[in-house]
């Protein structure tokens, strides 16, 4: 399913650092190794065992020089991560060392991998499903706690055991439904025709249960995109810092400091945010500014969650009362900072012109008042139901909701043709839909377009 040539890359982060790994896989892995390989006691790579180690020292084959003190390991097929020969050279980290073995990994006949390919080689070798190859960058790219253990319940085939559940159950319904298909003389049953329909009804509800599940599961994967707006100098910088616990945006008194959005993340009880420091919202003339009001309103448009912060120190303002009319559609935690100095105005003052009940806060970012209850709100606004000791699987991906959502229209559709006595043959039509729709999930029904979409998201030696 892919050329048969050897991958080559670097697997660790450049950089300085204890270990440097270049990994190789393909079938000329230990010969390419060989070639560039010196052991002291005149061992050889081919000779050794899957799953050892060897010492020795990496050298230049045009002038024998050594260029680094290595360990080698090797793990044959079918027992390694892509179910070919892989090789690791495990050296001593830092660009120079790492990139001088690499090329000679290149001329002595590897090829550079492509972002993910060893994880795609994998998939390809049947080691893995797409779900499972999935949760590998999920796992690499996990904020906190919860993300990772969602993406390593993934990894483990959680997902792909429940969805290859619900294809064989829809099989069945198809096997028993295609009896009567295959024998038109005989005519459906009352009670067969009953079970059919109680059978799609039961397998369409439990693909909505795992559909409630996508909205909260995400925010654990991509992190709760949290932005923070308000007109210049209410504390939007100072709250970002305290929020983070470190000077990450400037703070001055001079309106328009923030000309950019600032994009950090954030843990609070196990859901990553990724929280944004915006410019503030007024009329500018100056085009830079006037840049980052624009990129303002863009992050509220996009926001999962718009914290607005007013400062209760002096009276709500037109520009104030602008910031209310662009955040009244967005799940909206409203904040009065400086509440260490005298109000002029209070939570009253905001209820005015939100027309909702919503919980105002109080908080000092300077001071760090107030911030516990913040997190506390922000959580409880945007995880409501999610448990502390969760169980069962979820999904996080929007490319498994899109076709969960297909099986579920598909099911729906083959109950109703079912109730209102339509030609077995369309209900068949609207099951075989539906096992397309699943199997696309775990990576049985693909295209070439979607392995590539999905691969290139990885980086480069994973």
């Amino acid at each position: 399913m892919f050329d048969e040539d050897t991958i080559a890359a670097i697997s660790t982060p450049l950089g300085e650092g204890g270990i440097g790994i270049i990994r190789l896989s393909g079938s000329n892995a230990v010969s390419i190794v060989e070639k560039i390989f010196l052991s002291p006691k005149n061992k050889t790579l081919s000779g050794l065992k899957s799953r050892r180690i060897i010492y020795g020292f990496i050298i230049d084959p045009s002038s024998q020089r050594k260029i680094d003190e290595v360990l080698i390991t090797l793990m044959k097929a079918p027992y390694s991560y892509t179910k070919e020969d892989v090789v690791e050279i495990n050296c001593h980290s830092g660009m120079i060392t790492l990139k001088r073995i690499l090329n000679l990994v290149l001329q002595s006949g590897a090829r550079l991998a492509e972002p993910g390919e060893f994880t795609k080689r994998a998939f390809l070798n049947g080691r893995i499903d797409l779900t499972q190859a999935e949760a590998v960058i999920d796992l690499i790219r996990s904020k906190t706690d919860e993300s990772r253990r969602i993406a390593l319940e993934q990894l483990q085939g959680g997902l792909s055991e429940k969805i290859t559940r619900i294809r064989n159950r829809i099989t069945e319904v198809c096997v028993h439904l295609e009896a009567y298909i295959d024998f038109p003389e005989d005519e459906i049953e009352t009670s067969s025709k009953e079970e059919i329909l109680q059978s799609t009804n039961a397998i369409c509800n439990e693909l909505k249960n795992l559909l409630k599940t996508y909205e909260e599961a995400r925010f654990f994967r991509e992190g709760l995109a949290t932005a923070i707006v308000g007109r210049p100098n209410v504390g939007k910088s100072s709250l970002l810092n305290a929020l983070l616990m470190k000077d990450r945006a400037i703070v001055t008194s001079t309106p328009g400091t923030t000309r950019d959005v600032i994009e950090e993340y954030l843990n609070i009880k196990g859901l990553p945010l990724r929280i944004m420091d915006t410019a503030g919202i007024r009329d500018v003339e100056d085009s830079a500014e006037k840049e980052g009001v624009r990129r303002s309103l863009k992050s509220i448009e996009n926001a999962d969650l718009v914290i607005a912060i007013f400062d209760c120190s002096q009276a709500l303002t037109k520009e104030d009362k602008e910031v209310i009319e662009k955040v009244k559609n967005k799940n909206t935690i409203y904040v009065l900072n400086k509440c260490d100095l005298p109000a002029s105005i209070n939570e009253e003052t905001i209820s005015g012109f939100i027309h909702n009940r919503t919980k105002i806060l109080k908080i000092s970012a300077i001071n760090s008042i107030g911030l516990e209850e913040l997190k506390e709100t922000i959580f409880e606004n945007c995880i409501k139901d999610w448990p502390e000791e969760r169980e069962g699987v979820v999904i996080s991906n929007i490319r498994h909701k899109i076709s969960i959502e297909k099986a579920v229209s598909a099911l729906e559709r083959a109950a109703l043709a079912l109730s209102e006595n339509q030609p077995l043959e369309i209900i068949s039509i609207e099951l075989r839909e539906a096992l397309d729709a699943l199997g696309q999930i775990v990576g049985i029904i693909t295209t070439e377009d979607i392995l590539n979409k999905i691969f290139s998201e990885f980086c480069i030696g994973k």
